[in-house]
């Protein structure tokens, strides 16, 4: 069985953000390094550096400081249940999900940012209505 890398970088993410840390390292693909633009350039991170260890290669991402952020607490529930980034997996390998431009979510209304898998690569929402094409949506981030 096959690994989503996807899923994958997505979980890392949001667990390291969830848990207050500044640093994740996941690994480089080609897939991966254009989600991490796509972070980059909508600011969801601050730094990302490719690192090369034993022929494999990682990505360094520094996820972005947010101030006014609470630690998640043992004792209470509703800041345990805090999240400050959120990224969910849309298409994943059991269940792809296409959609057109015209049907393309808008997510909190343009403030969020849909990740597309598309005939002239992966791109965000607001690209692809540009550019009037469709694909697959891979993911949501806001």
């Amino acid at each position: 069985m096959g690994r989503d890398t996807i899923a994958d970088i997505i979980t890392s993410i949001r667990n390291a953000d969830m848990d207050g840390k500044r640093v994740v390292r996941i690994a480089s693909t080609n897939i991966t390094e254009n989600i991490v633009k796509i972070l980059l350039r909508e600011g969801f991170i601050e730094n990302a550096r490719k690192h090369q260890e034993n022929s494999k290669s990682f990505l360094i991402l520094t996820l972005r400081h947010r101030r006014n952020r609470k630690k998640p607490s043992r004792i209470s529930r509703t800041s345990r249940n805090r999240k400050i980034l959120n990224l969910k997996r849309i298409s994943r390998p059991g269940l792809r999900i296409y959609s057109n431009y015209q049907q393309i979510p808008r997510i909190l209304g343009g403030m969020g940012v849909v990740i597309l898998s598309t005939s002239r690569g992966i791109m965000t929402d607001r690209e692809a209505r540009l550019e009037r094409i469709g694909g697959e949506i891979l993911c949501y981030i806001w």
